[in-house]
């Protein structure tokens, strides 16, 4: 079916080898005929390059040191073909279907420029922990929250092109900059079903490195809205005052980091005081403070 368009899928990896085969049999599994694979490792000392060499001539990888994960995302896609883009990290798997039904949406849709779908965490050993929290696009919710579930997202090269591909210079923040930065130029939709899973383990970043996420994300918030939201400054600062991961381990409210909240969110928004003024005054009623206060006080004395 020659009118069916290539679809590239780009892996970057460093020292997965416990999880790489699973995420590889998950693309090389896919139904869909036209899958173009480029593995990007980042000279891996484990037996990450061991387990790539049993798919030579199924893949295509390359290992050497690189600039982090966005970097060799992006040079990945440099030596693609494909004219549908898609990232998985090794970590990471396809659900079956997945890339046959965002093909299908996408050339349905000729307007349309990217579509994800829905998504599981997943543990270390693969169960379900629960499903990932996307919603249907609305470009001024990306201020509020990263809804889009990335390896259940896929995109057309020319709005990738023209968005300027990741930035390397974010270890963290990639992928919700890239979708901010699509979102201004090109349309964006949630299509039904689940495409995919993400593994939630303590190597990975989002959860092991959680204070170096939140201070790259509401940097990365202040750059593109000027305003870096309650939400994400509150996570900081329960995360400055109790050290938990947020995921495995929820956040413990608590007076000392709500009122973290407010200094810091006045000093991050110094040129919108009012703004988060009333933000915060609106969640942080003074009876919701009493209440944090009693339940602090009855901890501690």
């Amino acid at each position: 079916m020659p009118d069916l368009p290539l679809v590239t899928v780009v892996t970057p990896c460093y020292n997965m080898g416990r999880f790489v085969q699973e995420t590889i049999e998950s693309v090389l599994s896919q139904d869909y005929p036209y899958v173009e694979y480029i593995v990007m490792d980042g000279g891996s000392t484990d037996r990450t390059v061991e387990v790539l060499d049993k798919y030579r001539g199924r893949l295509e990888y390359h290992s050497g040191p690189d600039g982090g994960a966005a970097d060799a995302i992006n040079r990945g896609f440099a030596r693609s073909k494909g004219s549908i883009l898609a990232y998985l990290n090794a970590d990471d798997t396809y659900l079956p279907g997945a890339v046959s039904k965002a093909v299908e949406h996408l050339r349905a849709a000729p307007g349309i420029a990217m579509v994800y779908g829905n998504g599981y965490w997943v543990d270390e050993k693969g169960a379900r922990l629960g499903a990932y929290p996307t919603k249907p696009f609305d470009a001024e919710l990306l201020e509020h929250e990263c809804f889009i579930c990335q390896p259940a997202a896929f995109w057309r090269r020319e709005a990738f092109e023209a968005a300027g591909s990741l930035n390397p210079g974010l270890q963290y923040t990639f992928d919700y900059d890239l979708w901010i930065r699509m979102a201004r130029q090109v349309r964006m939709e949630r299509i039904e079903g689940f495409l995919a899973t993400s593994r939630m383990h303590k190597e990975n970043k989002t959860v092991g490195a959680r204070r170096r996420v939140l201070r790259e994300t509401l940097v990365l918030l202040r750059d593109h809205f000027g305003y870096v939201p309650f939400s994400w400054v509150n996570a900081y600062c329960a995360h400055l005052v109790d050290g938990r991961d947020q995921f495995f381990e929820p956040a413990t409210p608590g007076v000392s980091a709500y009122l973290l909240s407010l200094f810091l969110g006045l000093r991050m928004n110094a040129g919108h005081t009012r703004r988060y003024l009333r933000e915060w005054g609106s969640i942080m009623t003074w009876a919701a403070l009493a209440r944090r206060w009693r339940d602090f006080s009855g901890r501690c004395f």
